[in-house]
């Protein structure tokens, strides 16, 4: 029996990378697995891999970064799987050039995907998980955010990205601080690999 047996996860950005590797250990520990992709055939590939394995899993297209279609993530999930106990806000991208070359949809484009995509279904959950904590029931959920080495230490060339993942660290503390009470801790990782993300923005560098 796995350590995550009848607990159920949301796992964006899930189709690929650290992502698929996400959710391919926690379905491998028995979690219930939503894999979110923009990329539909990539998360139905994860899912495929997911139920050979003998897990359970179901893929999901819908956009993190709008309120109405992150609950759409979190109505599917409760629709295949009755609840939801874990998020792990995974799904990136990149839009590198030096500060002063950006332009304002680099900036917003990276801000949308990283920062907000961050924001929506953690808001929607959060409030979720408070109103069962406030109705008697005993919460056990968890947060988990993706920073970067570049949000905390800066990185020339990705000044958006690096804003918007030292933005997630702070947020990270706050949601901490903020939804304790209620049973929910949160978490932010700062990972490093090489994926396809990485890979399309500083390909010299990855390889070596």
């Amino acid at each position: 029996m796995g350590i995550c047996e009848g607990r159920t996860v949301i796992i964006t950005g899930a189709g690929g990378g650290l992502g698929r590797a996400y959710a391919l250990a926690f379905a491998a520990e028995g979690a219930n697995v939503v894999v979110n992709d923009i990329r539909k055939e990539a998360a139905d590939a994860v899912v495929a891999e997911i139920a050979a394995a003998g897990g359970k899993a179901i893929a999901n297209a819908d956009d993190i970064t709008r309120i109405d279609t992150a609950q759409q993530i979190v109505d599917a999930a409760v629709a295949a799987f009755g609840e939801v106990h874990v998020v792990v806000n995974n799904a990136g991208i990149l839009r590198d050039r030096m500060f002063i070359s950006l332009s304002e949809d680099d900036w917003d484009q990276v801000m949308r995907v990283h920062l907000k995509g961050h924001f929506c279904l953690a808001n929607i959950l959060g409030k979720h998980w408070r109103d069962q904590a406030k109705a008697g029931n005993r919460i056990a959920a968890r947060i988990i955010n993706t920073s970067s080495g570049a949000g905390l230490q800066g990185s020339v060339g990705q000044s958006n990205y690096s804003a918007a993942k030292g933005g997630i660290a702070a947020l990270t503390l706050v949601q901490a601080s903020e939804l304790a009470r209620y049973g929910v801790t949160a978490n932010a990782l700062a990972p490093a690999a090489r994926t396809s993300m990485t890979e399309s923005a500083m390909p010299d560098v990855v390889k070596a």
